[in-house]
């Protein structure tokens, strides 16, 4: 597991073992996401997405605490994968990393509870799956605008972007930072030494 630039988001590449009857892999190890990221990943819900080619889902994210950490692979096709700092008062706010998911390399990637996640098709029935630390709540799902030229995410400019209305319509970052909808920083590091252990409980 790799650390990315931005605090709380690692990437996992796993070992493929291919033979002529086709491959196996572990896309997720629970032993090795615990010594990596410090606690191990509560499940509460497992989704699956299928997207056609020009579709970008997000930048979503969930009121925290307690938030909604996922772990994320793709398991037909190629998105283009990203994370962004929506925490406000974190050293990296507003940064992105961007990462290519395929079924090929199937790697994993971790975002911890706090972090926007978006992502876009680059192919026909991209199939993304994703482990979830907390169920969905509707009442407590937050976006912000993907296109936002503040946030300056270089989407590839040779496929048509299809959107949701919710989020053609959502807020840029700095409107979502004045309407207080951002998790906070040093709350969802509270949050999450918590679940490690080493914090005080709630």
């Amino acid at each position: 597991m790799e650390l990315l630039d931005v605090d709380g988001a690692w990437l996992y590449t796993p070992e493929i073992m291919r033979d002529e009857r086709g491959e196996l892999l572990e896309w997720f190890r629970g032993r090795t996401f615990q010594e990596k990221i410090g606690h191990p990943l509560l499940l509460a819900q497992a989704n699956c997405s299928v997207s056609r080619k020009g579709v970008l889902r997000g930048i979503h994210f969930a009121d925290a605490p307690p938030g909604q950490a996922k772990y994320v692979t793709c398991a037909s096709g190629t998105v283009l994968d990203v994370v962004v700092d929506v925490r406000r008062g974190s050293p990296t706010f507003g940064r992105w990393v961007a990462v290519r998911l395929d079924a090929a390399r199937h790697q994993g990637l971790y975002l911890a509870e706090g972090l926007g996640h978006a992502f876009m098709a680059l192919t026909d029935n991209a199939t993304v799956v994703y482990l979830c630390s907390q169920p969905y709540v509707a009442e407590a799902e937050r976006a912000v605008d993907p296109l936002d030229p503040a946030i300056g995410i270089a989407w590839p400019t040779d496929i048509d972007i299809v959107l949701s209305a919710k989020d053609t319509h959502a807020p840029s970052l700095a409107q979502a930072a004045e309407t207080g909808i951002l998790p906070d920083y040093e709350e969802c590091r509270a949050y999450i030494a918590e679940a490690a252990g080493v914090g005080p409980a709630r």
